[in-house]
């Protein structure tokens, strides 16, 4: 029986229900609901004009509503009379097939036909900087080599215990918080999960983390290169298959991997579907101007970028797309941290399941270091190297048009590509400094 929010809302002493949900960008839009409405939104849904946010709808279409799944309610630990609960977005009475929670729940509908059932991890990397965007947020925090740095984390902890306090209050097990490679980053994890709940409490930590971050008068970026040199904002994602019942992990092998990577011949097939789509797959992974300054970026001040800008993959080892860490499960280090969480979990799968259907094969682990021996992997692929050519690659991928729908592909090019031209009708400083005397 489907749990009832009204109910739940008035046990638990919430006044307002933050009725949520993410456009193609991202952003979440949400509509604040109180307690004593909810039954009909948790029936009819919360109506939105679609054309305010960003998914491909006209002033002309109908309205758009976004249906509460109780399963996702989180109570906000600290602000507990709100809830906040993510939504399908719903039009003309069926599912809106161009919306992210949707176009995730549709690959995951299409890996249970098959008896797969994802779990997925992921590793959300942000700055702390001043409540203009221009500098840290500490400006004591100088090192060349900040990461694990006690003393920058320590100064940070009003703000890292309120947000890890948060998350053992919502019993999601995190367990443990750092100083990230670049000054000001930080990194906090939580277990992993299945990739719908992953991805839900992947939107919630970056609205929690600002929110909290705004309340200590400071600001919250994962924006994926804010500072030229440093570190930029990864969102790794660590990824395997299990059973439906959730009790085996079908990427461990029981047998011998002859790859030497303790993985089964099913991860393999997923990894090849990954490795085959990831060139084109960029563009949702990496889905901002800035993204390119991350995944294309030359040494940072720490002597490293910790991105990857080929399509290789190696045992525990950091310089590849494709890490695997520990048997029975692989670590994709593409995505930074403009990626959208639901369109993250869907891409890893629909391509993961194109490797499995086609049996594709992703070639021997490189076992050397990509950042000073990248020349050696030479018929690895390279990444674009702007977000143009990411757009125009997705574009032209039958494996995603066949897996996620020509209605969502469509959709995203189009608005990418309308974000892509504001960004080039947009005069820079770089511009008038090097040209106003041509």
């Amino acid at each position: 029986m489907e749990k009832d929010l009204e109910k739940i809302g008035k046990e638990k002493g919430i006044k307002y229900f933050l009725v949520s949900w993410v456009d193609m960008f991202g952003m979440l839009r949400s509509k604040l609901v109180p307690t004593r409405a909810i039954k009909e939104m948790q029936k009819n849904g919360a109506g939105f004009a679609g054309f305010a946010a960003y998914l491909d709808l006209t002033p002309a279409h109908p309205d758009l509503f976004g249906m509460p799944d109780p399963d996702s309610l989180i109570q906000l630990p600290w602000q507990k009379e709100i809830g906040w609960v993510a939504c399908d977005l719903w039009m003309n009475g069926k599912p809106l097939e161009a919306s992210p929670r949707v176009a995730l729940k549709n690959q995951l509908a299409r890996a249970e036909n098959l008896g797969y059932r994802m779990k997925t991890g992921v590793e959300c990397e942000f700055h702390l900087i001043n409540k203009e965007g221009t500098a840290l947020a500490d400006d004591m925090d100088t090192h060349a080599k900040p990461c694990y740095d006690q003393q920058a984390v320590m100064r940070q902890y009003p703000i890292i215990s309120k947000i890890a306090d948060a998350m053992l209050e919502l019993e999601w097990n995190p367990y443990q918080n750092d100083h990230e490679d670049a000054n000001g980053q930080f990194e906090m994890n939580w277990d992993y999960d299945d990739a719908l709940k992953t991805a839900d409490r992947h939107v919630f930590f970056k609205y929690m983390t600002r929110a909290i971050c705004e309340s200590h008068g400071i600001r919250a970026t994962f924006m994926p290169k804010p500072f030229m040199d440093l570190t930029g904002n990864g969102c790794h994602a660590h990824m395997s298959i299990w059973d439906l019942d959730g009790k085996k992990n079908l990427f461990s092998t029981d047998g011998d991997d002859p790859r030497g990577l303790g993985l089964s011949p099913l991860a393999y097939q997923f990894l090849g579907g990954i490795m085959e789509s990831a060139v084109d797959l960029t563009a949702i992974f990496n889905p901002t101007v800035n993204s390119f300054k991350r995944i294309n970026a030359p040494r940072t001040v720490s002597g490293s970028t910790w991105a990857p800008n080929a399509v290789t993959y190696g045992g525990n080892n950091r310089t590849h797309m494709v890490r695997v860490p520990d048997p029975g499960r692989f670590e994709l280090r593409l995505m930074d941290g403009a990626v959208n969480p639901y369109l993250l979990q869907a891409g890893m799968l629909a391509a993961g399941l194109d490797g499995v259907e086609n049996n594709r094969d992703p070639g021997d682990p490189l076992d050397i270091n990509m950042y000073e021996e990248g020349h050696l992997a030479k018929d690895a692929r390279h990444l674009p190297e702007n977000l143009l050519d990411a757009i125009r690659l997705l574009d032209k991928n039958k494996i995603m048009r066949k897996a996620l729908g020509d209605e969502f592909i469509d959709a995203f090019v189009k608005l990418k590509m309308a974000d892509w031209n504001e960004f080039t009708h947009h005069l820079s400083t770089w511009e008038r400094q090097h040209t106003l005397d041509c």
